[in-house]
């Protein structure tokens, strides 16, 4: 009942739990891109002990991968006494699929400077659950509990929390998990419906100014499409005690 299973120190097998959205035979891949934020935790607690925070994770997605074997690179690109950058890759049969870019960040005291403009949005109690396999099938989906407020096509809030750890019999941060989660969200305020148009992301960009805690994450987000086939899915990213940071996501918006 996990994600991915390890299968050796760079490789970790993908289970049913990953299947879907657009083709049950492939991943979703919200797991996947919690799973180099794993390997970039991993790796960089394997060379310090000091304990960057990742501030923002950027995604290339660069192709479809089906449910199996997936085998992970990780690079230190810029390294640093208080920044780094580091870059992770997830490739399938020699193939890669998703590259990822990190910024990592030496924390400091600024509690009394710390707060935001960016508005709560309804919590998790407050919001109705919703059912997202009415929509969209495969195993990810299908393991995920939403509540949403939905305010009209292409609009909505909604909190996302998984019982299925994103790695068999490993400590992952709550980081981690939480970006196990994020590409769900051009799902969960659909602006058309996904049996008569495709809109799958080409990437997905998240600056974090809090790292997230506890189980549920929440998104308030804006689908918007253009006039020549390209769309956007703008998110402002919660945890239950407020916004946390931000999300984009470019769409490819192809009518059937």
């Amino acid at each position: 009942m996990t994600y991915f299973e390890r299968l050796g120190p760079t490789s970790f097998r993908a289970t049913e739990h990953v299947s879907g959205a657009w083709n049950e035979a492939e991943q979703h891949i919200a797991p996947a891109l919690g799973l180099l934020a794993h390997v970039i935790e991993t790796d960089r607690d394997d060379r310090r002990d000091d304990g960057l925070v990742i501030a923002r994770l950027s995604y290339d997605i660069l192709g479809t991968v089906p449910v199996g074997p997936v085998v992970t690179t990780v690079e230190v690109l810029r390294p640093g006494r208080t920044i780094e950058l580091v870059e992770a890759t997830l490739a399938y049969d020699g193939r890669t699929i998703v590259r990822a870019r990190a910024w990592l960040m030496q924390t400091r005291a600024t509690t009394e400077l710390a707060g935001t403009t960016l508005q709560p949005i309804p919590s998790p109690e407050e919001s109705e659950p919703w059912d997202p396999t009415a929509v969209w099938p495969g195993g990810f989906i299908g393991s995920v509990e939403v509540r949403r407020t939905w305010v009209e096509p292409g609009r909505a809030s909604f909190w996302v929390r998984t019982p299925i750890p994103l790695v068999d019999d490993e400590k992952v941060s709550s980081l981690a998990a939480t970006a196990g989660l994020f590409d769900i969200a051009n799902g969960m305020a659909v602006r058309a419906d996904p049996k008569e148009v495709a809109f799958p992301n080409l990437d997905l960009t998240v600056h974090l100014f809090t790292e997230p805690r506890g189980e549920w994450v929440g998104f308030d987000t804006s689908v918007s499409f253009g006039a020549d086939g390209v769309g956007l899915t703008s998110t402002v990213l919660h945890d239950t005690s407020g916004p946390i940071g931000t999300m984009s996501q470019i769409l490819t918006v192809r009518p059937f």
